[in-house]
């Protein structure tokens, strides 16, 4: 295997281990949150929950996976983008359609969806987001050291 590909890999892996992380925290706020509030607050409990993940998942994947030296607002802009659209599907299909309508558990629902976003938020990030700025920190570094 390549420098390259093992570079892609690593990174991917990076990105697997941080949004497991990010994950976690999504399903324990999201089980904190059905103690206090019943199904009736589905799409609160997934918003809340999501909310907390994004912003572990986007900090460190910035710094570590992408080492990304690029304007953290605008990268952050565009990631909110992809929220704008992912986040109102998948809390009112879930909500509304899965849980309501067909009557899955919202436990099973919010793992089904916490995979679809990995896998496209990934993408997203790696190819739109970080795309020009990829691993930018680590050269900004080393110039600041040699300086």
């Amino acid at each position: 295997m390549d420098k390259t590909k093992k570079k892609e890999l690593w990174r991917a892996v990076k990105f697997l281990l941080f949004s497991v992380s990010a994950g976690l925290i999504e399903i324990s706020s999201f089980s904190l949150l059905s103690i206090f509030l019943n199904d009736d607050y589905y799409i609160l409990k997934s918003f809340i929950s999501l909310t907390l993940s994004v912003i572990w998942n986007f900090t460190l994947n910035r710094k570590f996976t992408f080492q990304s030296a690029s304007n953290v607002p605008i990268a952050m802009l565009k990631v909110l983008c992809y929220y704008i659209v992912f986040a109102p599907l998948s809390i009112l299909l879930a909500d509304m359609y899965l849980v309501k309508q067909l009557g899955w558990n919202e436990f099973l629902v919010k793992g089904i969806t916490m995979l679809i976003n990995f896998i496209t938020e990934f993408l997203y990030q790696r190819f739109f987001v970080f795309r020009k700025s990829l691993d930018t920190a680590k050269k900004k570094e080393r110039s600041n050291k040699n300086a």
